[in-house]
């Protein structure tokens, strides 16, 4: 039986909402129709960072084919919850509209700024009225647990210096560091697994806060530290095949 549907040269937003409600229906796409919000979870987190990866290498084809990806992730959990009628994508739309004139007064409404930093401070201050944050403990238990480790500890020290009780300059960060470096030096003499996790966990998370008090983002320092070390390995790797090999060749020359 042909699916009841209008093929076109281009298509647009109504048609992918089309598509995912008949790939859901019960005559539709079996693997699609048993799906749950947890059993794709993790697509949504890999099609996001195809879109980084398509960003970092400035292809916009590329770009294109990874936002779709990401945009039906979003059509997909949005037809899950209109099918138990609790909200569909036109509530997701509607929302994050009034979200987006809310926290613009100065584009939408006659507040005044004078440039990005008042644009940024005038978002968190809406944000943390809206959410009922009456405390910078409470924006910090905003922050998703599920974001990377690194990025979620930055995330947290940048509120927590915003709040004025913990702003350290980077270099009385840098001085941290150090020390945990030291202490981290001396847990794995201890030998003690549990000490060394703690010593550990204590550097990484004053390194994510040096990165914040120095305006880096420490998933992409490691990330470009990752990358320099796959280089240094390959490198390295190729010099031993190299060495291995010359070293096979003399041995069969001095045979002869």
């Amino acid at each position: 039986m042909a699916v009841n549907f209008a093929f076109k040269e281009k298509y647009d937003m109504q048609d992918l909402l089309a598509i995912m409600t008949i790939l859901r229906a019960p005559d539709g796409c079996p693997w699609d129709s048993a799906q749950t919000h947890k059993s794709i979870r993790r697509d949504f987190i890999e099609e996001t960072y195809e879109v980084i990866e398509a960003i970092n290498k400035d292809d916009k084809d590329l770009l294109c084919e990874e936002l779709g990806d990401v945009l039906m992730q979003v059509v997909f959990h949005a037809e899950i919850e209109r099918e138990r009628g609790r909200f569909a994508f036109a509530d997701v739309a509607d929302g994050i509209c009034k979200k987006l004139i809310e926290r613009h007064p100065h584009v939408f409404g006659d507040v005044k700024v004078g440039g990005t930093d008042d644009v940024l401070t005038n978002w968190d201050a809406i944000k943390r009225k809206s959410k009922k944050q009456k405390t910078y403990a409470s924006a910090m238990d905003a922050v998703p647990r599920e974001l990377p480790a690194l990025m979620r500890s930055e995330k947290i020290q940048h509120k927590a210096a915003k709040s004025g009780i913990a702003a350290d300059t980077a270099a009385e960060k840098a001085e941290k560091v150090l020390a945990d470096a030291a202490a981290l030096d001396k847990a794995v003499k201890s030998g003690d697994t549990e000490t060394v996790r703690g010593a550990l966990g204590t550097l990484l998370f004053d390194a994510a806060g040096l990165a914040d008090a120095a305006d880096i983002e420490p998933e992409i320092a490691l990330t470009e530290q990752t990358d320099k070390f796959v280089e240094g390995f390959k490198k390295a790797e190729a010099a031993a095949i190299e060495a291995a090999q010359d070293k096979l060749w003399d041995a069969a020359l001095q045979q002869k």
